[in-house]
């Protein structure tokens, strides 16, 4: 698997308090592109996983993804499908299921993360929508300790399978709505199988999309605040290990 990054300078701009970057992430044969802003100071990065038919432009999680920056949090919205197989699963729907797929990209971004010098030993985190949330939760397992938390909106957790739940050891938030029918019933699932530090929040009288009034807003909040306390959580630990180690070194 090669990971790449595109000239850091391209698309950069400085807005009040935060860095705006495009970055370009080697997949195999193909190239994911996302848009990586960084709060001044931010303790942590969440990586966003979008849903079938969506991508790094989704209204919804942009929104979500302020409201993690705001709150000292980089983020890093990137689209899991190229411009090619996002036209044909517009057509046919046959990406948008391919968690093995969304999961392999979703590795793919967590790598060029980990490889980037202004990353080091920082807590990362992922958002999951909808399918993605599926290759979130897998990806999450697969890396272990690396990932500090996980928070789905939305989403398809049963997608990961009850042996990867199970196996999870990520502090993991699953956010649905209390009218998405049938939904509500797979994240319930779901969260049975979870033996992590788990919470199963439902948003009363939201549907699929949260587009009804404050929904969405409770969302945001809802990750913000689970970011918030599990980043800093696992960037404490990673300080007391290295002040540790330091005074065994005098």
């Amino acid at each position: 698997m090669g990971v790449k990054l595109k000239n850091a300078s391209l698309n950069e701009r400085q807005v009040p308090d935060v860095v705006q970057t495009e970055v370009r992430i080697h997949c195999g044969d193909a190239w994911l592109y996302g848009d990586l802003t960084l709060p001044v100071g931010f303790h942590g990065l969440v990586l966003f996983a979008h849903g079938s038919g969506s991508g790094r432009h989704s209204a919804r999680n942009r929104q979500v993804a302020r409201v993690l920056q705001n709150a000292g949090i980089g983020t890093l919205l990137f689209d899991l499908l190229t411009a090619t197989e996002e036209q044909t699963d517009a057509h046919t729907g046959e990406h948008r299921f391919n968690i093995s797929l969304l999961t392999q990209r979703m590795q793919e971004a967590t790598l060029w993360v980990l490889v980037q010098d202004q990353f080091k030993d920082m807590p990362i985190g992922y958002f999951g929508a909808s399918t993605g949330s599926a290759a979130a939760l897998i990806a999450a397992a697969r890396f272990g300790k690396r990932v500090a938390a996980v928070v789905t909106r939305g989403g398809r957790p049963d997608l990961a399978g009850p042996v990867v739940l199970a196996e999870l050891h990520v502090p993991t938030l699953l956010i649905v709505g209390g009218d998405d029918h049938g939904v509500v019933e797979l994240n319930e699932d779901a969260y049975s199988f979870l033996r992590c530090e788990k919470k199963l929040a439902i948003v009363p009288h939201a549907t699929h999309l949260f587009e009804e009034p404050g929904t969405l807003e409770q969302v945001s909040d809802l990750a913000a605040d689970w970011f918030n306390r599990y980043l800093h959580q696992t960037a404490d630990k990673k300080r007391r290990v290295a002040d540790d180690g330091a005074t065994l070194l005098q």
